[in-house]
């Protein structure tokens, strides 16, 4: 073989991999990004009877149901600072003449803990407006209770959204 041949042989190849280098690149960088799966803020966790359920393990998600501008928000920023998870906050599709606790088991552990921060609030039938126990507020809402409840202890089995990470 000649060095002449040799030397165009080199070339084509050194080519064709410069060229597949090239479509594999431009193949790469078309991709799109590739996309996170959303994180659910919490999971439906079975607990038994005698078992504690602790404020931290507990999603809150806060409706205002007032006249208020910024009610919800507000009191889901103090249920935050005393260790509850922050869910949804929003408005609440329907005014609430006092503090409401949607929730289809009224014996539910974390239902308890929440209602337990709240004066005067209702446990009444709705829909899940959010993650977790789902709190709509009132016009004659003012304040949480003074006293914190750090926990309760389940009465007896059930299933309640437990804030993902928690332990």
């Amino acid at each position: 073989m000649t060095g002449a041949l040799k030397s165009a042989l080199t070339l084509a190849v050194l080519a064709v991999l410069v060229l597949m280098a090239a479509v594999w690149g431009w193949a790469a960088f078309t991709e799109p990004f590739p996309q996170d799966e959303p994180v659910a803020i919490c999971e439906d966790t079975e607990v038994t009877a005698g078992s504690e359920v602790r404020r931290d393990q507990v999603v809150v998600s806060v409706f205002n149901g007032s006249g208020r501008s910024g009610l919800a928000s507000s009191t889901s920023a103090q249920l935050t600072e005393r260790g509850f998870v922050a869910g949804d906050v929003g408005d609440s599709p329907q005014p609430a003449a006092s503090t409401q606790i949607w929730a289809a088991d009224p014996t539910n552990p974390a239902v308890a803990l929440v209602r337990k921060q709240f004066k005067g609030a209702r446990i009444v039938g709705g829909d899940a407006l959010g993650p977790g126990v789902v709190v709509v507020l009132g016009e004659k809402f003012t304040a949480l209770r003074k006293k914190q409840v750090e926990s309760v202890v389940a009465a007896q089995d059930a299933t309640y959204c437990r804030a993902t990470g928690s332990e």
